[in-house]
């Protein structure tokens, strides 16, 4: 099969021919269709996150199921299916306390080690060397992943835009309905709008925020958020954000905001715009060691929370969010500007880094 190896952190992406690889107990083998391209790959492909090298990358992924291994149910060959980047074991002490998005075994194994949970990778150049996974390294034709991270898709929801479910909308919906608690009638402001923050402006907007403030330097992107749900924009390369925030809402500043970049400097834009008692939802993966400055004494006086989100609840979350796709209360093919070939893997990344993919692009793996 063809897969885009990450080789260093100083190479673009490489298309090479490995060998498929092969499904052991409880895992299932997935004929990729499409992955979504993520920001959080280009910490590694930079080198701004530590991971194993080299390694294949892409970590939101939709297919069929080609092949099961022994003990697998829930899902059989043929099957229409979307993974979940976090893939829990489902018996450490976080999954057993139903925080799957904290699995300790996804992260010591997978994201420390680029391996499954018996400690080996099931991918391998033909020479045999091994490549590390990240999740289930969705930049190749065929992904091997835990089955506790693959579910069913109803045929009605589009199989290739149905990858971006695993990462940019999971993550998304983690932040708005388990972390950020966001209710009807609150206020909420999403500080970037890349392809994670739209889909918290679509979700914020569903869950009944009556005011979505959507905060970006870029203005197409700050359209295509009206488009999701947003009931006001502002770009705060032009103006200053948190003048436009209070005067939105009246002086108080919003209820949630949602930060979706990854920045120090964001980061620290959402603390200013909440009011009173509000939550601060950090979202976006920033380089390791990055370090946030707030004034602390209004976090304290203002009883302001500042909480992290990483992903979601595969098991609890994904299916909710099928049924929401299935009913038509979610959009995913607006977020999807682009839809490349996998030989334009490395070309859409550099894209990306470049800020110039506006939303989600798409990697088409078995075109």
């Amino acid at each position: 099969m063809k897969a885009a190896v990450c080789v260093d952190t100083e190479s673009p992406l490489a298309i090479e021919d490995i060998p498929i690889p092969e499904p052991a107990e409880g895992e299932v083998l997935i004929h990729n269709t499409a992955c979504g391209v993520c920001h959080t790959d280009l910490h590694v492909m930079k080198g701004e996150v530590r991971f194993p090298l080299p390694g294949v990358l892409g970590h939101e992924v939709s297919g069929v199921v080609a092949e099961v291994g022994r003990g697998v149910t829930a899902v059989r060959p043929g099957d229409r299916v979307v993974g979940s980047f976090i893939m829990p074991c489902g018996w450490c002490e976080n999954c057993a306390r139903g925080m799957e998005d904290l699995c300790s075994t996804f992260f010591e194994y997978n994201r420390l080690r680029g391996t499954l949970y018996d400690g080996e990778t099931r991918l391998h150049r033909a020479d045999g060397q091994p490549l590390s996974m990240y999740s289930m390294g969705g930049l190749a034709e065929y992904s091997v992943t835990p089955a506790t991270a693959v579910f069913a898709l109803p045929e009605e929801l589009d199989l290739a835009d149905s990858a971006i479910l695993g990462c940019s909308l999971f993550t998304a919906y983690g932040a708005v309905r388990n972390v950020g608690d966001v209710r009807t009638g609150e206020s909420v402001a999403v500080v970037a709008v890349g392809g994670v923050g739209q889909n918290i402006v679509q979700l914020a907007a569903v869950s009944g925020a009556e005011s979505v403030i959507a905060i970006d330097v870029d203005d197409e992107k700050l359209a295509l958020a009206r488009r999701m749900g947003a009931t006001h924009t502002i770009n705060s390369r032009q103006v200053d954000a948190t003048e436009a925030v209070m005067e939105i809402t009246g002086g108080r500043g919003v209820d949630t905001a949602f930060e979706a970049l990854g920045s120090a400097a964001t980061t620290r834009q959402a603390t200013d715009i909440a009011r009173e008692g509000g939550r601060v939802v950090v979202v976006g993966i920033p380089p390791a060691g990055t370090v946030l400055d707030v004034d602390l004494a209004r976090v304290v006086r203002r009883k302001i929370q500042i909480k992290g989100s990483y992903g979601a609840r595969a098991r609890q979350d994904v299916p909710a969010l099928v049924r929401l796709l299935a009913a038509g209360r979610l959009d995913l093919s607006s977020v999807i500007s682009r839809r490349v070939g996998l030989e334009e893997a490395p070309a859409t990344y550099q894209a990306l880094d470049r800020g110039e993919v506006l939303g989600r692009a798409v990697v088409l793996t078995g075109a």
